[in-house]
């Protein structure tokens, strides 16, 4: 079966209708479970039927994928937990400007960018940025 990079695949793609390709954004450049399959699928109907691929191999993969996306839901959840922890402690963060803040913490929240805190109204203080914790 033979492959193609996916950099080479859209260089080679044109432009539809003239209007020129649409940009993906991807900002962290990860995909995801749905993406992953959508990959398996081209990638099944693509295949030439005289050399099909190995299903095995596919089903490997994909027992992989879900083992690492469970491991990082693991992890996630864990970050959080230990966000929440951090409720009503006072902790010594850094700043954006590279200062320095100290604070009780109130809140935890977790969002698609991470896990953050809120410490005494200063919302979206990342975990990594607590420095101290009394």
């Amino acid at each position: 079966m033979t492959t193609t990079p996916i950099a080479s695949a859209a260089a080679a793609e044109p432009a539809s209708g003239g209007q020129g390709s649409a940009a993906v954004s991807n900002p962290n450049g990860t995909l995801g479970q749905n993406d992953f399959l959508k990959l398996m699928i081209a990638q099944l109907q693509a295949q030439n039927p005289m050399d099909p691929a190995n299903t095995n191999e596919f089903m490997g993969e994909l027992a992989q994928f879900t083992q690492v996306e469970q491991l990082t839901n693991l992890a996630q959840a864990n970050e959080l937990s230990s966000a929440v922890s951090l409720i009503g402690r006072t902790v010594v963060y850094s700043t954006a400007s590279g200062g320095r803040g100290t604070g009780q913490v109130t809140s935890a929240q977790s969002t698609a960018s991470g896990t953050t805190v809120t410490v005494e109204g200063v919302d979206g203080i990342a975990l990594t940025a607590i420095t101290e914790v009394k």
